[in-house]
């Protein structure tokens, strides 16, 4: 009855700001990279209208190879960001930085690593027998970090660059890379014509959240409204981009890049469905976007026990559950 009850007072919340006599809000949202599936929900609130029924003009920024995000919502230029995952911001609040993440649309972060079949590796920690493991120089101090920290037999010298071009992985069949399970694979599959060894860091305990939107800490405190209306609208974007017609979201990715593929959507769409990248754990039963207190101090915990985070972070700093949790869009759910 819970569930119902919230769901109802979405929709009209959603109804009440469906009219035309007000000026909407203007908003601008920034992701980490260029329109792709992963950000399908935001471009599909745009798309469909969601944004305007809660009383929202969303302008999505794209970002991309040279985009400085964080920095532009810092300036003032945008009011909310796509952020990563959880280490970014433990870094930025770690330096005074005053951001704070509302929601958190993935429960799993998306990054893998690939192996080549039929090689002996057949499960997660089989990587530590890799001689060469294809990751950035991030991974060394987030994921690699909490691998050497939670598996034995990884070492540094197992690490050489990945420079986001797989031509060196499928040279070498003794190799591992970095990638993104709604990305790299298929790309490997398509360019290198067999089916690699995916594993997800997030089903061998690697459990933070990931594409968590980010705002500044005076707009929760001045703009809770706003934010509120956001982060709903969004969750009502994600639920339709998912489970019901998301072909104006996939039209409007593509309108921005227009070297997205269909066959790329579908592949990344029925991944993050099967992994359960967006809806697993938590938001099963509390909505899409849902974090909890209990999952962000696992999370920080294991990074601390690695060196990747320092022991005295006030986590309160960090983030906020206040704005999800609450079932929103779940009725559209097939």
């Amino acid at each position: 009855m819970k569930t119902k009850f919230i769901g109802l007072a979405a929709g009209a919340a959603a109804l009440a700001f469906s009219g035309q006599a007000f000026a909407l809000d203007e908003v601008r949202f920034g992701t980490n990279w260029l329109a792709e599936a992963e950000h399908g929900g935001f471009y599909q609130a745009v798309a469909d209208g969601t944004y305007e029924k809660y009383g929202l003009k969303v302008t999505i920024v794209q970002g991309g190879p040279q985009a400085a995000g964080r920095s532009m919502l810092l300036a003032g230029k945008l009011d909310f960001f796509m952020a990563g995952n959880q280490m970014e911001t433990f870094a930025s609040v770690e330096q005074g930085v005053p951001i704070v993440e509302v929601a958190a649309v993935f429960q799993k972060e998306p990054q893998v690593l690939i192996a080549h079949p039929d090689t002996g590796i057949d499960k997660f920690e089989d990587l530590a027998k890799v001689p060469t493991l294809y990751m950035s120089a991030e991974a060394l101090s987030s994921y690699f970090a909490w691998m050497k920290s939670a598996f034995p037999g990884f070492k540094d010298e197992q690490y050489k660059p990945y420079t986001f071009n797989p031509a060196p992985f499928l040279a070498d069949k003794n190799s591992a890379q970095q990638g993104y399970v709604t990305s790299e694979p298929f790309a490997i599959e398509t360019q290198g014509g067999f089916k690699p060894k995916v594993f997800l860091l997030a089903d061998n305990g690697f459990d933070t959240y990931s594409t968590m939107i980010e705002t500044m800490q005076d707009t929760v405190a001045n703009k809770s409204d706003l934010v509120q209306r956001f982060v709903d609208a969004s969750m009502v974007g994600w639920y339709t981009y998912m489970y019901g017609d998301n072909t104006l979201g996939n039209e409007l990715i593509k309108k921005d890049n227009p070297e997205m593929t269909d066959a790329q959507l579908a592949f990344s769409l029925k991944v993050m469905k099967e992994d359960g990248i967006v809806d697993s754990g938590e938001s099963l039963e509390k909505g899409i976007g849902c974090m909890t207190d209990a999952r962000f101090k696992s999370f920080y915990d294991k990074m601390v026990k690695a060196g990747a985070a320092k022991p005295d972070l006030d986590l309160s700093k960090v983030y906020t559950t206040k704005f999800v949790c609450k079932g929103v869009g779940k009725e559209l759910k097939k």
